[in-house]
């Protein structure tokens, strides 16, 4: 039988109440749940996978992210196993996205 329990498996614990509300979206997070049912449909991405790589995160990386830091972390791991995308790529291309925003600086 196996006794591990991942930080994300809550089940059979006190977790206190849980607090439904309502709250609008981050532009940021609409273009993290569109990326992953995009890569969905073009089959680089799959539901397994993304609750296995969140599932994989460390119990402080995981209680300090939130859901969807946790889906792009995810996605990100999955489309680099996948071979979608390299580490030194996506360092390229986040670097470019920085020196955009910070208007060349």
């Amino acid at each position: 039988m196996n006794t591990f329990r991942g930080v994300h498996d809550m089940g059979g614990l006190p977790a206190g109440e849980v607090v439904a509300s309502e709250h609008d979206f981050a532009l940021w997070e609409k273009r993290v749940d569109a990326l992953m049912v995009l890569l969905s449909r073009k089959n680089l991405l799959t539901v397994d996978e993304l609750r296995r790589n969140i599932e994989s995160l460390g119990a402080d990386a995981y209680d300090k992210m939130s859901y969807y830091e946790r889906w792009i972390y995810a996605i990100t791991q999955t489309l680099i196993q996948r071979g979608v995308v390299s580490i030194d790529e996506l360092g390229r291309r986040i670097a470019e996205v920085q020196a955009r925003d910070d208007g060349g600086n």
